[in-house]
């Protein structure tokens, strides 16, 4: 007699719990399927690369003068003109791009490092901890950036490494308050109570059961962050407070090219582009990441 087969057929609802992709799958998915996002992604790339390989990408040396072709109109030999000093500006467009980059870089970091720890210490805490911290967020919140910055970097000294303190300081808010949202909404589930019923660290909770729960909205806002600081640092370099000429940045290129924005509108036009094109694809894959991060779209 046949003997049956054992073999057991899987029911509809763990098929359907097997193919379930997780959260960053998913996310992942989304992302690439959006089109505005790959475009950022692609210019971020684009930029990022031209940062590394400056060297090889710049025709010229950014800071060599040759006053025999000052303020010469783009042409063949010089693709986007040369400034008041015979400086090719696309050479000097590309090295800007590495200091930009890095200065905008830098300064969120430093903002997400200090906004996460003392929003997730504020909304973990909670009582005193939490109105002292907000107290002092409020505080930065009162003042202007661009005035608080200017502010911090006259306290600090000139240059690039006090503006990327100076802006990180001013992005701090965003992120505590983001994060202290965050960990407020997470810090109530159940499985922070259970951890913490088991005996648990409060930096255990925190780091390892807090923490991964609450990344989606601060790798959005990292990611918005990093164009504004852009802006920010540009800023203060067109106000001669972050990076000190010869060193091409985009921020004291602008501001070098406002003289000649008549006679000679290459001068200033192209390394606005460039921040335009920067900050526009860090908003297109911020907005993606948005979207594609976003549980409800599960």
């Amino acid at each position: 007699m046949a003997r049956a087969s054992a073999t057991a057929v899987p029911s509809p609802v763990d098929a359907g719990a097997q193919a379930a992709p997780s959260l960053w799958v998913a996310a992942r998915r989304r992302f690439l399927r959006s089109a505005t996002g790959m475009l950022g992604a692609t210019l971020l790339v684009l930029f990022g690369l031209m940062a590394i390989f400056a060297g090889q990408v710049s025709p010229y040396d950014p800071i060599h003068q040759d006053f025999r072709i000052e303020r010469e109109a783009p042409s063949a030999t010089h693709l986007m003109g040369t400034d008041e000093f015979g400086r090719d500006v696309f050479s000097r467009v590309v090295w800007g791009a590495r200091v930009s980059l890095q200065a905008g870089g830098v300064a969120a970091s430093i903002a997400l490092v200090a906004g996460l720890f003392l929003g997730m210490t504020a909304a973990y805490y909670r009582g005193r901890t939490d109105g002292l911290v907000m107290r002092l967020m409020d505080v930065l919140l009162s003042f202007p950036y661009l005035l608080l910055a200017i502010g911090i970097v006259a306290i600090l000294g000139r240059g690039l490494l006090t503006a990327m303190i100076a802006i990180g300081i001013v992005y701090i808010p965003n992120y505590a308050r983001v994060v202290r949202g965050a960990v407020l909404s997470v810090g109530a589930r159940d499985f922070v109570e259970a951890a913490r019923a088991v005996g648990a660290r409060d930096r255990r909770v925190m780091w390892q059961h807090v923490l991964p729960n609450v990344l989606a909205p601060i790798i959005v806002q990292a990611t918005l962050n990093v164009g504004t600081a852009i802006i920010d640092t540009a800023g203060l370099s067109f106000l001669g407070l972050g990076t000190q000429p010869p060193t091409p940045d985009w921020g004291n290129m602008l501001s070098a090219g406002r003289s000649y924005i008549i006679d000679s509108p290459w001068i200033a036009t192209f390394p606005g582009l460039a921040i335009l094109a920067t900050v526009l694809a860090f908003n297109l894959v911020g907005d993606a990441l948005r979207d594609a991060l976003d549980p409800r779209l599960l």
